[in-house]
């Protein structure tokens, strides 16, 4: 039987989004499941009361070698070998993703976002189709005017020492809960070295604009692909708010109803400012649905 575990890189602004989160993962997953938190220092004591047989708490300093300095007040990190450029926070949450991701010792991870909670049970087999782990790929889900997602295409085949992407539409990769193989972000890291001549944290955090599942999804569907082909999709797993709106309680019920037959996860975005009270009522809508149709 293949073990699945739960990682969710968060901050303290989001600690209670994911207790709602941690708490879903509990009541979803086996019971030999771990949820892996990883969080910035200074944070770690929002989340210590969660740890336990099912939760660790890591520090972001963890997973990074000692050459990288937090710069106070500026939610950006240094690499004392290579200053330039600073490594933004939200660069660094994706590269803690994928260290995390691959430090670990289990056939398949769960990686969701702290906004995100679990509404049906899931194991390591809702991550198989035919066998095969499956990735999120919503087919020619990029178009030209969304250009930032162009250009991490562009980037992430550029890392991978690839030919420029053809003319969109492209594959969308982004999703807020997705399974991932920790031995397939294994085999993506020793790519990025072979392809920069530079450690793999170094050569992603030196790009400004990078996406973390635009790499791996590429990775997967470019070069992984050419010996076993390209894997199955599925991007029913996470039900999410199509916007970051704030919902008041009638929009934030009726978006739980709809929570499809497949998803085991939904999402209300943590920037929408919806109303803690509302968004809990949300997730036992939403809870409610799945057990319904299970």
């Amino acid at each position: 039987m293949k073990t699945l575990a739960v990682v969710t890189p968060s901050y303290g602004p989001d600690a209670a989004h994911f207790a709602d989160l941690h708490r879903s993962v509990l009541r979803f997953t086996p019971d030999d499941t771990v949820h892996y938190v990883i969080v910035p220092r200074p944070d770690r004591r929002l989340f210590a009361p969660l740890e336990g047989p099912r939760c660790r708490v890591w520090t972001v300093d963890r997973l990074l070698p000692r050459h990288y300095v937090k710069v106070p007040r500026m939610g950006m990190w240094v690499n004392a070998r290579r200053p330039w450029p600073p490594v933004r926070g939200w660069v660094m949450q994706q590269i803690i993703k994928l260290a995390a991701t691959a430090a670990l010792d289990t056939d398949v991870v769960l990686v969701a976002d702290s906004d995100v909670v679990l509404v049906r049970p899931v194991t390591a087999a809702r991550a198989l189709i035919g066998g095969r782990v499956l990735l999120h790929r919503l087919e020619d889900g990029v178009h030209p005017l969304m250009t930032r997602h162009v250009l991490w295409h562009h980037v992430a085949r550029d890392l991978l020492r690839l030919p420029p992407p053809p003319e969109p539409p492209l594959p969308d990769y982004m999703s807020p809960l997705t399974f991932w193989q920790p031995a397939t972000v294994r085999k993506l890291q020793d790519r990025l070295r072979e392809t920069t001549g530079r450690p793999w944290i170094e050569a992603f955090g030196s790009r400004l604009h990078v996406s973390e599942f635009m790499l791996y999804g590429v990775f997967v569907d470019e070069v992984l692909s050419a010996t076993d082909g390209r894997p199955p999709s599925d991007t029913s797993i996470c039900h999410k708010s199509p916007d970051e709106s704030p919902m008041d309680l009638p929009t934030a019920l009726d978006f739980a109803g709809r929570l499809g037959r497949d998803a085991v996860g939904m999402m209300i975005s943590s920037k929408s400012g919806t109303p803690p009270e509302v968004r809990r009522a949300a997730i036992r809508r939403g809870t409610e649905v799945a057990g319904q149709a299970s």
